[in-house]
């Protein structure tokens, strides 16, 4: 029951995905970081799902691009966007670790913040619209389950900026041994999933991955002190977009 129960609590916090309602305390939130990659498989599975429905139905390229782009911010209520987008507003406003935290504590949404969503929207759109076969979706989806599960990881392993907030009311309870081997299972087996689907296009999602998970340490340590509940957001739209990147750029090098 603690399982079902940290489960559902890893659903309800970061997914808008119907689950039932749990007590929030910390015996629920002890292993619920174990099942943050499953939020991204279900976001994997409605991409192969949509375009399995698009070719069915032969939807417009733009349709399609524009429903596959909308998925992962349906399903997780755009709570990682939102951390995307507080962070390029915090490292926009080229101040100290003390004022980049505070900008990226305020509610209000910047310029700079606007222009990055825009951004990254039209370039996820474009990516998506060079996904021509099931096998080039399929490693795109399990780079949702491979981003979490470095997040997952993370939030355990990397040192925290504030010592608060919503990361920190999952990191802190956590069972930090099982978690650091749930999440390597899980980035082990995608990365065997991966391989397994196609070796070039698989090996480009796994080199995606690990340096989005170094360059996040990176900025997170240099810039911030430490990790937060934005900065992970920030993580995860960063390390999809650039296995995206990867595996369409590894997909075009293996049609040569």
């Amino acid at each position: 029951m603690k399982l079902l129960n940290s489960c559902f609590s890893a659903f309800l916090m970061y997914s808008r995905v119907p689950v039932p309602k749990v007590e929030w305390k910390e015996e629920n939130r002890r292993y619920a970081l174990c099942f943050f990659p499953l939020v991204g498989a279900v976001i994997g599975g409605l991409l192969l799902l949509w375009q399995w429905l698009g070719g069915l139905l032969e939807v417009h390229t733009v349709m399609f691009c524009a429903v596959a782009v909308l998925i992962p911010i349906f399903v997780t209520g755009g709570i990682h966007m939102d951390g995307y987008m507080d962070v390029n507003d915090a490292k926009a406003c080229l101040g100290d670790r003390e004022k980049m935290l505070a900008v990226m504590k305020d509610s209000r949404v910047g310029a700079f913040a606007v222009i990055h969503l825009v951004f990254y929207i039209l370039f996820q759109i474009a990516l998506f619209s060079e996904v021509k076969d099931v096998t080039t979706m399929a490693v795109i989806a399990i780079g949702f389950i491979q981003s979490r599960a470095y997040s997952g990881l993370a939030a355990v392993s990397f040192k925290n900026a504030k010592g608060e907030g919503s990361l920190v009311n999952f990191s802190r309870p956590a069972h930090k041994r099982v978690t650091v081997c749930v999440e390597l299972v899980f980035i082990f087996g995608c990365w065997l999933g991966m391989i397994l689907l196609d070796l070039t296009i698989g090996l480009c999602g796994i080199t995606a991955g690990l340096l989005s998970f170094v360059y996040y340490r990176g900025i997170a340590y240099r810039h911030f002190g430490g990790i937060t509940g934005d900065l992970a957001g920030y993580f995860l739209q960063v390390c999809e977009l650039c296995t995206m990147v990867c595996v369409v750029a590894g997909n075009y090098c293996a049609q040569l």
